[in-house]
């Protein structure tokens, strides 16, 4: 079985992440106080930034396909509504894996909890509203 996908909602719950990623962390809502946490210098110079955005965004676009490929699973099995299929399963991968991992590799790091939670927070957010594009905007024929 190949999963059906929406590429279209793929593109934008991509551009979402950035979106969602812009807010969360602009200095007025988490990004001052996730630069004191993750101890980085917050330089302003946006050439700095180039390569991390754009590595941000190919990794989103795969997390994306990945995810509504997966969303597609658990609806062909479970059946329902998509949309709920989207979030439950980004719930459960959001825990399982992006939270989880979060938590051990920043323990071993020595990572402060605040930052630790503020960073699985900003990624069930992300997370939520990408489910939220693929889950309102299923693959044709749906």
């Amino acid at each position: 079985m190949v999963p059906e996908i929406n590429y279209w909602a793929v593109i934008v719950a991509t551009v979402s992440t950035m979106v969602v990623g812009s807010l969360w962390y602009t200095p007025k809502v988490f990004g001052d106080k996730w630069a004191r946490l993750a101890k980085v210098e917050l330089s302003g110079d946006a050439r700095s930034a180039i390569g991390p955005i754009v590595t941000t965004v190919i990794v989103s676009f795969i997390t994306v396909w990945v995810f509504a490929g997966a969303i597609w699973i658990a609806f062909e099995f479970y059946g329902g509504s998509f949309l709920v299929s989207a979030l439950l399963t980004g719930v459960v991968l959001w825990a399982g894996f992006t939270a989880a991992r979060f938590i051990t590799h920043d323990a071993f790091e020595g990572r402060p909890s605040g930052l630790t939670i503020m960073n699985i927070a900003h990624e069930l957010v992300t997370v939520l509203v990408m489910a939220l594009i693929l889950g309102l905007w299923p693959p044709a024929g749906l």
